[in-house]
């Protein structure tokens, strides 16, 4: 069957890394939050924020979404929780079938935005766990070969940084020929 972007191996947190449930539950309810308030409009968000979440963090979701780049990805052009499924041949034609947190889709160009609210955030692209880079990738790639000749950029929102990261698409490429060698050990589908 058809393969999720984030099960193609390779790890999702840093080194060292607490489980901290609290923090787990915490993330879940910025997560969800942020769907709500993006589809209100931006004078309707702050009360909004107070409704649904404690005061602080009502106040990191409002801060969140004033992000450089996050406008972008909240937007009234933004799509939430988007469905995708595509062959890829990076993964030898194998299927994947994945849930884009946000999408903004213009004319020319797409944004994948994946909010990740892991505790300890990387400070550049390059330090992003490599699981989530894969999971990028499968993005690119996807976007790549539904909507050919548009522009494709894949970023994240480390909630806690709090910062928008963009990630340039040859590193989440080579994540995800990576994830092939895996899935293909006699190298196949490189």
């Amino acid at each position: 069957g058809p393969i999720s972007p984030s099960r193609l191996g390779g790890a999702h947190a840093l080194p060292g890394t607490p489980e901290d449930p609290d923090a787990l539950a915490r993330g879940s309810r910025l997560h969800a939050a942020l769907e709500r308030l993006a589809a209100l409009p931006a004078s309707e968000r702050p009360a909004a924020a107070r409704r649904l979440l404690p005061e602080a963090e009502a106040d990191a979701a409002l801060a969140l979404l004033a992000l450089p780049g996050a406008a972008e990805a909240f937007g009234p052009d933004s799509l939430a929780e988007v469905a995708i499924t595509a062959r890829l041949d990076a993964l030898g034609g194998r299927q994947i079938l994945g849930r884009i947190d946000r999408l903004m889709a213009g004319p020319d160009h797409l944004l994948a935005l994946d909010i990740k609210t892991n505790a300890l955030p990387p400070d550049r692209p390059e330090a992003v766990p490599e699981g989530i880079l894969r999971q990028m990738g499968a993005y690119q790639a996807a976007l790549e070969r539904i909507h050919p000749g548009r522009s494709v950029r894949t970023a994240i929102l480390w909630t806690a940084a709090p910062r928008v990261m963009h990630l340039p698409r040859a590193l989440v490429m080579a994540a995800l020929h990576r994830a092939a060698a895996e899935l293909d050990p006699a190298g196949g589908g490189a």
